[in-house]
């Protein structure tokens, strides 16, 4: 879509700390060696998943990527898968 100025690129997240992932079933799926873990414990698990020592980034880190690719900045990027993952994807 490159000829007709359309910019098309992907963001690629890690956990993002949401209800969505800090909830009970989340923490039973990562910690199904215990019968009622807690956030702390799944904390554990997800930190285990990233390459860099946290076990989920923030919504405001996913906004900012998204901000940046849709600003003038970025007229010049496209076609790019970028992941926000803590270093998830190459670990």
């Amino acid at each position: 879509l490159g000829e007709h100025g359309i910019r098309v690129n992907s963001v690629h997240p890690t956990s993002v700390e949401t209800p969505m992932v800090t909830n009970e079933a989340t923490f039973k799926l990562f910690r199904p060696d215990l019968d009622n873990p807690t956030e702390e414990e799944f904390k554990e698990a997800a930190v285990a998943m990233n390459l860099l020592p946290t076990p989920w980034v923030q919504p405001v880190d996913i906004s900012n990527a998204l901000l940046f690719l849709a600003s003038d900045e970025a007229r010049y990027i496209t076609g790019v898968t970028l992941p926000v993952d803590a270093g998830a994807t190459i670990k």
